[in-house]
């Protein structure tokens, strides 16, 4: 494997030729001359692409020496022929031929025809498999392609290898078939170069094999199967030039199977492995992948302590210098590897202990010697690799040292030790790497093997065989020689095997047939391994104490040179031999064979690793010593790898034969076992191609291709076909395919007539056909021959078509030209007609115009002139006047100035006048006053003088007292007349001061009106001026006003002009805003769809979820019930005694779904209601707790009188009760026990009382209703109220009993009959009511019975009067209480409404006001799609708060009605027990009051009654012995529904919830009893679904609730379920119903699978429009199943089968609706999955037979009236895969029509049926590449699963719509027949 170079050098045109003839491609074709004419194709050699195909442009005539072709490029050429060999250049296949699934199809088989097939799938239609017969032809894509999914298995799995197209799960499906129908072992033989894919197709078979065979143990043996895969890659895969992932080694897996053909395990036989990769790569290459992988993960703690590094760092991994691998991370690979042996049971000290072998290996690499001399060398002291070599492998290290470096030798007489070279040294030390590394990888095998193995026995198995092919490069050696020895063999074998099924097809058919010449290469064989063969010579070499290469060259030149024509002799080396294989010659180098050949590792190195502490090294050895090479290991694999070791000493009888045993013998003798295997087996081959040596995805070098097809047998296999009758054709396809051939008169009833007359007439010479059983066999190039003659009818048919056709639509085109003409002529001359009328009325028209114009004008012109005269008048005449008043107006102004000016003078002399007067008249009055006080002041000072003088004179001074006494009388008086004076003076001062202002008031209005005169005159001048600016600026301003004028007119326009744009703008934003709202809604209304769609998707995903969950359970349950099947069958073997139980109560745990459940449940809802809710929840509980105080209180009270009357009635019978004392205990105890019961009761009350209070007192809310809120109050003061009132109707009570109790002691006893019941009765009833409970039932049913007797309480005392005391006392208390308790509703009612409606308003308040506040900040847009978004939220709201109120009113009402029932059904129960018991004494004595009948006599009450212990014969009865057939048709649909369920009332009815619980569970028990046995019927499947649902939809139509009543009629109602609420068991019969759907589902599948494709697809129902392809060998006879071909009529009655057996049972049309829709989305998808598997398919008459076929299926459902049912729907994708093969697939436009059309199916699905589309006829047309890729950038952004193929197991989930019956249960018959006497009707 040194300097290995990939590619052969070129061939040139006359080696392919050579080769062509050595191996005879194709027969003579003397036979076929007549078919080289004109415009015939044809192959010629050429030396880049093999073959180059050409056209005829001269017709071929026996004797030419040159054929004159026209390339493909248009290019002439003259093809010259070789007048010796007379042989023609192969005709080509027409066009309709290529692209075929099996190359045997190809009329003239050949390499050119083959290779060109192959490239056509290949790079047009991405089809990397085909078949050639019974081989499958792998391309290696170098490209993932999803064509491996588990779809795709399932798709394949049960059908037969040519139905489908071709791949390597329809060999595997083909090799698991034949092994479960024969019996037979298979093997899978998997061969091609490195690279082609050899590993890859091996690893896909053994994954189709563990789906779908399964695991026949727990142990999941097929996920190690698929495990042992990434081990066995990493140590022994590398990378080469050829392939990134190279398999270096041969393996042949056997899967074993059981008898149920469920995998139990695996063995693994290994090959030669390239043991010298360990220690030397080529260049671009790497070693295993494992040691990449341990440095990739040097990093990790627990590798640590291997010290490992880099790949570049180790001498083994750097050698080829490419230690990464693109898109591999060795990281993660290590991961998977160390995954893949834990789930093999390697445990992780095994695995680090292979890890440390590794790398000690690594390490060893790393050794270095340092010569001494030229025949010794050393390795340096503490030499650090192996230093860590010893380490790793706990050996000593200079024992290691020693013997790296020298040997031991032993000779006769003595063994003496001798140094080695450095050479030497460095060999020796690879070839112990190498032999470490080849033991590790056979204990890993080994190990492998023991994880895989299974204890179960195995029954068969199928091998799969990954081995090398042929390989020939520029060096050849010893590995070459054994691959290519190996492949030989194979060859051999794969020959003797198509040949013996070519032979055995011609037997079967009873055809005459003479021995195929075959190439057969046992000479070549024997040439190897006979005696004295290359093999042979080699062994005895190397038992030669110096034996060569050389030596042993020259032994095989001397030995078979020419004595063999298979062995040659090179012409230029004397160390080389050459062989011609049967693929090709190959130069095999002598160097190394001999090496390679031994083996060879000293046995001192193997002492030293065998003396190791290290236990897993030393058990690496152990296996080596103790196993024989001639037997195989225990797993079933012989050792190929053991390396001869040299003794020290030899011994005679102490050789040890292991080491006798070289290479190349174990090898021949692991290959004779390996073809003995094969040949007890049926062999299946695939045969990889590798189709280029650069790993380019989809790139097909012809040169490489053409190599690998001679060098694996393909074209072997097709020359053994062209030597016989290669094209098979069965009577029917031929006759479809030629009808076109034959006259009417020729087809017979007898279609293989037919085809033996017309063939007679078309081929003359017989020998070239021959008629079999069942088919006709034709000669190469008969198929094409008539292919020929079926194009040219059809051409002239064709051409007659078009002759007369397009001479119709001349004729046509011609009247159509005539009538065209004439039609122009007429409006041609109307034309000119109307144009010469037209030019009379203008020139009329011109003349009128022109005198009304000139009139115009001269009008005009008068009334302008006219109107300037007057103009100019006017003007002039108003100057004037305004010029004569202008000259008045200032006269008149002017007087009026004058006199202002005068009055002014005049007044301002007499101001000045006055002033004067007024000025003098002070001055005088001054004057007087100044001396008028000179004087007074002289007086004054007179007086004082005296005052001084006469001090003492008192007298004087008293008289002058008298005098001032006198004189102050005086003054006073004066004073007084002073005052009035003054007063006067004041007044008249008054008017002076009045006067004098007025004065000056005028004085300023004088002034005033100076002013103004002043500033008038300064106005008026003012004015003057204005006046003249004015008039300029009024100039100005008209000559501005023109302007303006002007501008503003032109502004005017312009305006008119933008407003009429702003219109029109206006106009476009409404239409944009109302475009824009529509948009809007549009997107709205489209976007709540989607919301609705996604919102239905995600409700059917989460149903799909829960259904697929039931099912999964189902599968569980079903698992389990097997499996303690077996358990039980184990306990009855190993236990005879033992009885097995019933299946009926064995899984009664399981569905005791009983009612006890929610009964418990409720309480506990009940207690945990109001701490979840708020304030509103307590108030409406206290209101029932009140309520329920009040009633009980009423029976209490009705408890008590009843009491008293039987204390009463036992004291008349005292003397009796004396004579039996036990009845006077019995008695009072039964007294004792009520009066107990009812304190109990009261006790309860209070303590719920006193609870509910601490409740309300403790609870804080900031609400309202609040504790300490008036609404609260109100409440605890009623509680407290009625708490008192209790109290006191307490001591009331006792009052009135001791009264009462008195008055009994003073009535004597009776000894009449009136009396209810005796003692002994009563004696009787204490006995028998044990429970407490029941004794209180007791009393509360006597309540209504003892109303009668009321009349007994008036004679309580002599009068009455207590009585009515008491009878008052207990109206007034009820009329107080009613009264409170309706005020105090309303009140709570108004209070709460009152509460929601403001907390509601505040609400709505708030988010109105954030509302507006975010519409403020939006744009218009956003607001109004956050207002709709908003009012949609609003009401979406609103309507959950009314559906909330509606449940909780609902609910509360259910429960009230429920609670009603169940005390009124106690006290009829009650009543009527007591009835039973009174005597016929008393009851003829006694009134009986009309409410103690329970019920109307013979009245059927619509239920059954059954005893308990006839439970078992009612479900054998009803169940599991029905037969549905007769059920259906003779009674009522779903009348074991209606019988179960009446059966389920009646229980009810008693209140038994045993026997509710018990009855349901054994009746779903029951159902899945007969289901699981018979399972397989679709009328027991059917049947049971309809009656479970019929019987879920009784449980809710009389479960009384509201929604289920509204379709009920009154009697209906009557009879619904008063005990139980039923719900949880109707989940449970939803699930169960839900599971037998799928069940269904799976039996209709079952029937309809094998008819969906031979009906929809293969069957022709319209005869005729497709004509059938030559098949080739396709199918195998063996996988050809003998049943009848199917029709879509068969499906059509299939359907109409399963539909009137639907409706008999009498299943919901919804229901049947689903069923259908399920049985169409079976039937689409299996067809389009077929359509993409299936290239012969995929055409366009088969798209209009598909149509034709979708049509049919559209009609049933119109006739059934289902096309509501969804189902069409389903079969859209097929529709749409159907027009996609009709349409046009040519130009752009035909593409977005495609991409537009095909929405129902995914863009992998129309690429790939563009991809197998195939034209059946010439005259189509293939789809080109380019417009598939068209195709394919289009629908790039369109995201859709990548998934091919539809999954056909999917089921719709499914839904059960309430359905209500109108059928009465009274008026239900049982009849006889079911064997129901023991059921009575109630």
């Amino acid at each position: 494997m040194e300097n290995i170079v990939p590619g052969e050098a070129a061939m040139t045109s006359d080696q392919i030729t050579k080769t062509l003839q050595h191996h005879l491609y194709w027969t003579t074709v003397d036979d076929l001359d007549y078919m080289y004419v004109k415009y015939a194709r044809i192959w010629i050699p050429d030396s880049e692409v093999v073959w180059k195909s050409a056209e005829l442009v001269k017709d071929y005539k026996p004797g030419d020496k040159v054929l004159h072709l026209q390339l493909e490029d248009g290019k002439d050429l003259a093809y010259s022929l070789d007048p010796k060999k007379k042989e023609l250049p192969p005709l080509r296949n027409p066009d309709i031929l290529v692209g075929e699934n099996d190359l045997t199809a190809l009329s003239y088989l050949h390499e050119p025809a083959v290779l060109h097939n192959l490239k056509v799938r290949f790079i047009d239609s991405k089809l990397i498999y085909t078949y050639c017969g019974i081989v499958l032809v792998a391309i290696n894509p170098y490209e993932q392609l999803p064509i491996y999914g588990e779809d795709i298995i399932n798709a394949y799995s049960g059908q037969n290898m040519g139905d489908m197209d071709p791949h390597i799960f329809a060999v595997a499906e083909e090799a698991y078939k034949q092994m479960a129908r024969d019996e037979r072992n298979q093997s899978i033989i998997v061969s091609g170069e490195s690279g082609a894919g050899k590993t890859v197709s091996a690893k896909y078979a053994m994954r189709y094999f563990a789906t779908v065979s399964g695991s026949a143990s727990e142990a999941n043996v097929e996920e190690k199967v698929l495990a042992s895969n990434p081990i066995m890659e990493s140590i022994g895969n590398a990378k080469t030039t050829r392939n990134d992932n190279s398999s270096r080694f041969g393996k042949y897996i056997e899967i074993g199977f059981d008898k149920r053909y469920r995998i139990t395990g695996a063995n693994m036989r290994t090959y030669l492995l390239e043991k010298s990769r360990v220690v030397f790569q080529a260049e671009e290459e790497r070693n295993y992948h494992i040691f990449y992988q341990l440095c990739a993960s040097a990093a990790l703690p627990e590798f640590k302590t291997l010290r490992l590094g880099n790949a570049d760092y180790f001498h083994y991994t750097k050698l080829g210098g490419s230690p990464v691998i693109d898109g591999i991370d060795d990281a993660k690979e290590m991961t998977n590897t160390r995954r893949a042996c834990t789930l093999l049971g390697i445990v992780d000290s095994c695995q680090m202990g292979i890890f440390q072998i590794l790398a000690a290996i690594l390490h060893l690499g790393n050794v270095v010697f340092t010569s001494k001399d030229a025949d010794s060398c050393i390795i340096q002291p503490k030499h650090e690799p192996l230093n860590i070599f010893c380490d790793l492998m706990g050996v000593e290290y200079d024992q290691m040292a020693h013997w790296l470096c020298h040997r031991k030798l032993a000779t006769a007489t003595e063994t003496y030790i001798k140094p080695i070279s450095k050479l030497q040294a460095i060999n020796a030390r690879d070839a112990l790497a190498k032999h470490i590394y080849a033991n590790l990888f056979n204990w890993i095998v080994d190990h492998v093997n023991k994880a895989l193995h299974s204890p179960i026995k195995q029954h068969s198995f199928i091998g799969v065989l990954d081995i090398y092919g042929f390989e020939t490069f520029e060096i050849n050696s010893f590995e070459q020689f054994c691959i290519n020895y190996a492949n030989e063999k194979l060859q051999q074998q794969f020959n003797m095997h198509v040949f013996k099924l070519e032979q055995e097809e011609y037997m079967r058919e009873q055809i005459p047939w003479t021995l195929i010449d075959f190439y057969d290469n046992q000479p070549c064989i024997n040439l190897i391994e006979a005696k004295l063969g290359i093999l042979d010579l080699l062994d005895e070499e190397c038992k030669m104490p110096k034996g060569s290469d050389n030596s042993w060259a020259q032994k095989l030149y001397n030995t078979h040179l020419n004595k063999t024509a298979l062995f040659e002799k090179p012409r230029l080396s004397n160390k080389a031999f050459i062989i011609q294989h049967f693929a090709d010659k190959v130069e095999y180098q002598c160097d190394g064979f001999l090496e390679k050949n031994k083996d060879t590792v000293y046995e001192e190195q193997i002492k030293v690793l065998k003396s190791s502490k290290f236990k897993m090294l030393s058990e690496l050895f152990q296996e080596e010593k103790d196993t024989s090479p001639t037997s195989a290991t225990p797993s079933g694999r012989t050792p190929l790898s053991r390396a001869a070791v040299k003794p020290a000493k030899s011994k005679v009888g102490q050789t040890n034969k292991e080491h006798k045993k070289t290479v190349g013998h174990q090898f021949r003798n692991s290959l004779h076992l390996l073809m003995e295997t094969l040949n007890a087996t049926t062999p299946h081959y695939v045969r990889c191609i590798k189709p280029n040596d650069f790993k380019f995805p989809f790139m097909f070098d012809e040169k490489r291709t053409v190599q690998q097809l001679r060098a694996c047998g393909v074209l072997e296999t097709i020359r053994i076909s062209a030597a016989g009758f290669p094209s098979r054709w069965t009577y029917q396809e031929f006759f479809s395919r030629y009808r076109v051939l034959m006259k009417q008169k020729d087809v017979l009833s007898d279609r293989k007539q037919t085809c033996k007359n017309v063939l007679e007439k078309l081929i003359l010479d017989k020998d070239k056909y021959q008629f079999g059983k069942t088919k006709i066999f034709f000669r190469a190039g008969q198929v094409a021959y008539l292919e020929k003659i079926r194009a040219d009818k059809l051409r002239a048919a064709c051409i007659r078509i078009q002759k007369t056709i397009r001479g119709w639509l001349m004729r046509k085109k011609y009247l159509r030209m005539r009538k065209a003409a004439i039609t122009v002529q007429r409006y041609v001359r109307g034309y000119q007609a109307r144009c010469l009328a037209t030019f009379l009325r203008r020139t009329k028209a011109a003349t009128i115009i022109q005198k009304f114009q000139r009139m115009y004008v001269a009008r005009k012109r008068y009334h302008r002139i006219q109107a300037a005269t007057v103009a100019l008048q006017s003007y002039l005449r108003g100057y004037i006047a305004r010029k004569k008043y202008r000259k008045m107006l200032r006269e008149h102004k002017a007087t009026i100035i004058q006199k202002h000016v005068r009055g002014w003078l005049t007044r301002k002399r007499y101001h000045r006048t006055l002033r004067a007067i007024v000025y003098l008249q002070c001055c005088c009055r001054r004057m007087i006053a100044k001396r008028e006080l000179k004087k007074l002041k002289i007086e004054a000072r007179s007086v004082e003088h005296y005052k001084k003088l006469n001090v003492g004179m008192e007298n004087k001074i008293m008289q002058l007292q008298r005098k001032i006494d006198e004189q102050s009388r005086d003054s006073k008086s004066v004073l007084e007349k002073l005052t009035t004076l003054e007063a006067a003076y004041n007044s008249e001062t008054e008017k002076l001061r009045n006067d004098v202002e007025r004065l000056r008031m005028s004085e300023e209005e004088a002034k005033n009106a100076t002013n103004r005169v002043l500033t008038l005159q300064d106005e008026i001048t003012k004015l003057r001026k204005e006046l003249h600016q004015t008039q300029t600026e009024k100039k100005t301003i008209e000559e501005q006003a023109d302007i303006y004028k002007q501008k503003t007119d032109q502004l005017v326009v312009e305006l008119k002009e933008q407003n009429t744009l702003l219109k029109k703008e206006k106009d476009e934003l409404n239409r944009r805003i109302q475009d824009q709202a529509k948009e809007i809604t549009e997107v709205m209304e489209k976007r709540l769809l989607e919301e609705t769609k996604q919102l239905d998707l995600d409700l059917n995903s989460e149903r799909q979820r829960y259904q697929n969950l039931l099912q999964e359970f189902s599968r569980l349950e079903e698992r389990y019930d097997d499996l303690k099947d077996e358990m039980k069958l184990m306990v009855n073997i190993s236990k005879p005694g033992h009885k097995r139980r019933d299946s009926t109560h064995s899984n009664e745990s399981e569905y005791t779904y009983s009612s006890d459940i929610t009964e418990s449940e409720e309480p506990q809802m009940r207690t945990e209601e109001p701490s979840e809710k708020k304030a509103p929840l307590d108030m409406s509980l206290f209101l029932k707790l009140q309520k329920r105080v009040t009633e009980l209180e009423q029976e209490k009270q009705s408890l008590q009188d009843e009491l008293d009357r039987k204390e009463e009635q036992a004291l008349r019978f005292k003397t009796q009760e004396e004579e039996r004392p036990q009845m006077r205990g019995a008695e009072l105890e039964y007294e004792s026990l009520k009066r107990q019961e009812l304190e109990s009761e009261n006790k309860k009350l209070k303590n719920e009382l006193n609870e509910l209070r601490k409740a309300l007192m403790e609870k804080s809310s900031p609400d309202t209703t609040a504790p300490g809120a008036p609404a609260y109050r109100v409440l605890l003061d009623q509680m407290t109220s009625v708490s008192e009132e209790l109290e006191v109707r307490k001591e009331e009570v006792l009052i009135l009993r001791s009264q009462l109790m008195s008055q009994k002691e003073a009535i004597p006893p009776k000894d009449d009959k009136n009396t209810m019941t005796d003692s002994s009765i009563l004696l009787e009833d204490v006995q028998k009511m044990k429970d407490k409970g029941e004794i209180a039932q007791a009393y509360i049913g006597l309540k209504e019975t003892n109303r009668s007797s009321l009349q007994d309480y008036h004679t309580l005392n002599e009068d009455g009067e207590l009585w009515l005391v008491y009878e008052g006392l207990k109206q007034a208390n009820r009329l107080l209480e009613s009264q409170l308790q309706s005020q105090k509703r309303s009140h709570d009612n108004e209070l709460e409404a009152l509460r929601g409606e403001i907390q509601s308003l505040k609400e709505e308040n708030n988010r109105q006001q954030q509302l507006l506040a975010q519409n403020l900040q939006l744009p218009p847009e956003a607001r109004i799609e956050a207002s709709l978004q908003h009012e949609i939220t609003r009401l979406t709201n609103e309507n959950l708060d009314l559906m909330e109120q509606l449940e909780k009113q609902d609910k509360t009402v259910r429960k009230l009605k429920k609670q009603l029932k169940v005390f009124a059904k106690k006290i009829d129960e009650l009543e009527v027990g007591q009835m039973e018991n009174i005597s016929p004494g008393q009851i003829i004595d006694e009134p009986i009051h009309p409410v103690n009948i329970p019920r109307k006599e013979k009245d059927f009450q619509g239920m059954l009654e059954y005893k308990k212990e006839d439970e078992p014969k009612l479900i054998k009865n009803l169940i599991l012995d029905l037969k549905p057939r007769g059920v259906a048709v003779n009674l009522i649909p779903g009348l074991p529904a209606y019988i179960l369920f009446m059966c389920v009332r009646h229980a009810d009815y008693l209140n038994d919830d045993q026997k509710v619980r018990s009855l349901l569970t054994s009746t779903i028990n029951g159902i899945k009893k007969i289901l699981k046995k018979r399972g397989d019927d679709f009328e027991t499947v059917s049947f049971w679904l309809s009656n479970t649902c019929r019987f879920l939809h009784c449980l809710k139509q009389y479960s009384g609730e509201e929604g289920f009543m509204k379709h009920n009629t009154s009697r209906q109602n009557e009879h619904c379920l008063t005990n139980f609420d039923l719900a949880e068991y109707r989940q449970v019969l939803s699930d169960l119903a839900i599971q037998i759907y799928q069940q269904l589902v799976r039996v209709l599948e079952n029937i309809l699978q094998p008819m969906i494709v031979s009906g929809m697809l293969e069957h022709e129902t319209i005869q005729g429009v497709s004509g059938v392809k030559p098949t080739g060998l396709r199918k195998r006879t063996s996988s050809i199943a003998d049943e009848g071909t199917y029709t879509l009529d068969s499906i059509i009655r299939q359907l109409n089968t399963f539909h009137s057996i639907m409706c008999q049972h009498g299943m919901d049309p919804e229901l049947i609706k689903q069923v259908v829709k399920q049985m169409f989305y079976i039937i689409g998808a299996v067809t389009l999955n077929n359509l993409l598997l299936r290239k012969d398919m995929c055409s366009w008459s088969k798209g209009m037979q598909i149509r034709y076929n979708v049509s049919q299926l559209e009609e049933w459902l119109r006739d059934k009236n289902l096309m509501t049912s969804g189902a069409k729907e389903t079969l859209e994708p097929l529709i749409q895969a159907a027009q996609l093969l009709q349409v046009k697939k040519k130009t752009d436009e035909d593409a977005e029509a495609i991409c537009c059309m095909c929405n129902a199916l995914t863009t992998a699905q129309i690429v790939k049926v563009l991809n197998l589309y195939t034209p059946v006829n010439e005259f189509e047309e293939r789809v080109s590449v380019s417009f598939i890729r068209t195709i394919q950038m289009r629908m790039r952004d369109r995201k859709d699963s990548p998934q091919l193929l539809m999954d056909a197991k999917h089921i719709f989930p499914v839904t059960f719509p309430f359905n209500p019956s109108s059928l009465a249960l009274e008026t239900i018959q049982i009849p006889a027949s079911l064997g129901l006497g023991f059921i009575t009707r109630v």
